[in-house]
């Protein structure tokens, strides 16, 4: 099985080695950081950390994973793990996140922070209420249940091409959960640990006004996918 990791990262020329150096060693074919404009060194320390660096200008956490998508089509790998840059994902829940795909169970599998140990500031009050209602929602219209929108998450790419992804922005992760509901697809959870922000501030949650967008676009985008109803 052939596994590529996608890390967007805006900023994160502290954390990121950090991540990279856990990630070595777990079986991945290639590492892609895609940088979203970032004013620091993150585009050096990727590359010093082995990843393959590509750019994407227009800001935004769903179009810097559609850029790095667009890249790795030349040689598309069997499977795409996503995960963040800031340090809050646990490179050592790799296996436990492949680990459906891998034995036939799953096309997409969720990191579930909800289910896993999460280390005490590093979910805020209203990420947990986001995760609860955005889940709940999509258990009522389309069946499935999850219990969280982690970011940490992995899927097969023949189903990555079924569901069409477009967000450009806070809806991503979302979007791509509802479409795999919607279209039939097998998924799953799988606990992961997660940790605070090895450094700097989130760019969603970190602020007031962060996490209203966020909440209005991933609403916006689960009553959306409904209304297009079953494929």
């Amino acid at each position: 099985m052939i596994v590529d990791a996608l890390i967007p990262a805006l900023n994160e020329e502290e954390s990121l080695p950090g991540v990279l150096a856990g990630l070595q060693g777990r079986g991945l074919r290639r590492v892609v950081v895609v940088d979203n404009g970032s004013r620091d060194a993150t585009a050096d320390v990727a590359r010093a950390g082995g990843a393959e660096v590509v750019y994407c200008a227009r800001r935004g956490y769903g179009s810097a994973c559609l850029r790095g998508l667009d890249h790795l089509h030349a040689d598309a790998p069997d499977v795409v793990v996503f995960l963040d840059a800031d340090g809050a994902d646990d490179p050592a829940d790799l296996p436990a996140v492949l680990g459906p795909i891998a034995a036939g169970e799953a096309d997409l599998v969720i990191g579930s922070r909800v289910r896993g140990q999460a280390e005490a500031g590093a979910l805020t009050p209203v990420q947990r209420f986001g995760n609860a209602l955005s889940c709940t929602l999509v258990r009522g219209l389309f069946g499935v249940r999850f219990t969280d929108l982690g970011p940490f998450r992995a899927i097969t790419w023949d189903a990555l091409q079924r569901l069409d992804m477009a967000d450009p922005d806070f809806g991503w992760t979302v979007e791509m959960q509802a479409k795999a509901a919607r279209r039939g697809l097998r998924c799953a959870e799988v606990p992961v640990d997660y940790r605070r922000r090895y450094a700097g501030q989130s760019k969603v949650s970190g602020t007031l006004e962060g996490s209203a967008r966020a909440g209005a676009k991933i609403l916006w985008t689960i009553g959306r996918e409904r209304l297009r109803g079953r494929p």
